[in-house]
Order: structure tokens, then sequence, then C-alpha cells
């Protein structure tokens, strides 16, 4: 499973790859999360608003921050 966390790498961008972290814990499971925060790529993916969570290419939530909670459901949504 791949993870990305669109953002420029502000408290935001931080607060929800920490809870991204927290959810796979406590799922039990690993993955690769990476902050991407060249604006071309966010662009390219079609985020008009940060941060975004990306799992497997696939643009999940945009403009806000998950809870730990609400990360774990979405990793488990998107079939991890």
């Amino acid at each position: 499973m791949h993870i990305e966390i669109l953002g420029p790498g502000c408290a935001r961008c931080h607060g929800l790859e920490a809870n991204v972290h927290k959810a796979l814990e406590m799922l039990g499971r690993e993955a690769e999360v990476v902050d991407v925060t060249d604006i071309q790529q966010i662009m390219a993916y079609g985020v008009m608003s940060t941060p975004a969570l990306v799992i497997d290419g696939k643009v999940i939530t945009a403009g806000r921050v998950l809870s730990p909670e609400e990360a774990k459901k979405a990793i488990v949504g998107a079939g991890a």
C-alpha cells in the first residue's frame, strides 16, 4: 500500500500524516507513507485544497485533517 499526504508541509499536513501513522498502528499494518509537497504533483491529482490523502493513487480526502479513526476507516475502505 502506498499512501501520500499532499500539501505544502504545513502543520495540518503533519497532523494528517501523524493520524495516518496512528491508524496504521491501530490496524497493525504497514504502508509506505510519503509527503508530496511539489505543487505540480499535487495539481496532477486535481487537488485544490490541502492537506489531501491519497491511497494507491486515489484521492480519498482533501482539505481536512482526518482523525486517526477516520484515517483507519479510509485505509480499510481503500482495500488495505
